[in-house]
């Protein structure tokens, strides 16, 4: 593309003047970017103005499709089987992904599921699975392929190939105050997923205080920004915009998750997990259009996921009878007072579980595989003075004091008679 039929600051004033950006200038600017024409300086600038003057539809859709052009598009039409994967923007003790991929697997779908690694106070998807020994994050491309045919699930890094437009923006928007603007968002999450070469997503939207969204109608702008891409892009999307203002599940941590990962695909777990987990599940089969709609309760129920789980993680190297790796320190919170715990708060234990070492500040960071939190009781369970409440876990216990810092305030204990309304895991569904 040429160079000298765009200019970089004039690009910048039109956006932040409130203008409507060309296809030709977002084609530009983001190719001239990704190829080091466009400076960094200037590119901080047009997203600034990007967050402040927001996008239109058209102009998010071009914005998402140069970002895919700057790199790969993969395709899986020859495996035989629809595809189909799910993406969820991020909280504590979120791993449903881990049970979910195998399951969905298991009634029939490929589901390439290209992860990533977690920064701050939600994990990644990457980081737990890396505590079980031997198992490997880094795939080529035939290896995908070929474990998508063989056990129907890959659970993997991104390769450098797919959206390199997406990993140097990200990074820029990260130190420009910038991360918050719903259509760079949308369009970073989404081109990834459409280059992927899924026929049909499930994205999982968080709301509440342990999610990158904190109130609904800004979690509903992203996920109806979201769905509308993916079907713009001729892939069949749908949204479920889910709970998050507590942990989900009874863990934070990598290890931790793992172990009730696979709880739950042997029957048990936790009813908030595996209640999200087979809800996610029937709209993936839904979207992938299986035959005989089968039904992911009873395929887990019978065993199935848990098979294709096993199968899958030795296929990446790993070792699914293999001991998890556990933290050589604990410390126990207890319950502060006698009645119903009224609230345990999603950040709290989040950044509790990050500052005892499974989570990392920088990316280059390593993550402590046993470290994070245990939770003994959920909002409108009955408490007794003095019982465990939350464990803590780590190999370093110098890093108890912050932990248990960050979980000042997080508690509240009502009297016995306290009435606590459950809030429904999904709170909304949005579709094309």
């Amino acid at each position: 593309m040429a160079d000298e039929l765009f200019d970089a600051v004039d690009v910048i004033r039109g956006k932040r003047d409130g203008h409507e950006l060309s296809d030709e200038a977002i084609d530009w600017v983001v190719d001239a970017y990704t190829r080091g024409v466009v400076a960094h300086e200037q590119m901080s600038a047009l997203l600034m103005a990007i967050l402040l003057q927001g996008m239109s539809r058209p102009e998010i859709a071009r914005w998402t499709a140069a970002m895919i052009a700057s790199g790969d598009r993969l395709s899986f039409g020859e495996l035989g089987r629809p595809t189909v994967d799910k993406h969820s923007t991020g909280g504590v003790g979120d791993k449903i992904t881990l049970p979910l991929a195998p399951l969905v697997a298991a009634c029939g779908a490929a589901v390439p599921q290209l992860s990533g690694r977690g920064l701050g106070h939600t994990g990644g998807t990457l980081d737990k699975l890396e505590s079980v020994p031997g198992w490997r994050a880094s795939l080529s491309l035939d290896e995908v392929r070929a474990q998508l045919a063989d056990v129907g699930a890959v659970i993997c890094a991104a390769t450098e190939t797919l959206a390199p437009a997406d990993r140097l923006l990200y990074a820029l928007r990260d130190v420009t105050g910038t991360v918050e603007s719903v259509p760079l968002i949308a369009s970073s999450i989404m081109s990834k997923k459409i280059a992927e070469g899924t026929s049909a997503l499930v994205l999982d939207v968080k709301v509440g205080s342990g999610a990158f969204m904190k109130e609904l109608a800004q979690a509903l702008e992203l996920a109806r920004t979201m769905v509308d891409l993916g079907t713009d892009a001729g892939v069949r999307t749908v949204a479920l915009v889910t709970d998050m203002s507590t942990p989900l599940g009874l863990t934070a941590g990598n290890a931790l998750e793992v172990r009730e990962s696979v709880e739950v695909l042997a029957g048990g777990g936790p009813a908030d997990v595996v209640e999200l987990t087979v809800d996610l599940a029937r709209e993936m089969v839904s979207a992938a259009g299986l035959p005989g709609d089968p039904d992911p309760a009873d395929v887990l129920r019978r065993g199935a996921a848990m098979d294709t789980w096993r199968a899958m993680v030795r296929a990446q190297g790993g070792d699914p009878d293999a001991p998890l790796p556990m933290a050589r320190e604990t410390t126990v919170v207890p319950v502060p007072a006698d009645g119903v715990l009224t609230r345990l708060d999603a950040m709290a234990v989040g950044v509790a579980a990050w500052r005892l070492g499974a989570g990392r500040a920088r990316r280059e960071d390593a993550v402590q595989a046993g470290a994070g939190v245990e939770l003994h009781a959920k909002p409108g369970d009955t408490v007794r003075a003095g019982d465990p409440l939350l464990t803590l876990h780590t190999d370093t216990p110098e890093r108890f004091e912050r932990a248990l810092e960050a979980l000042q305030g997080a508690v509240e204990v009502g009297p016995a008679d306290t009435p606590v309304t459950a809030r429904p895991i999904v709170l909304e569904r949005i579709t094309g």
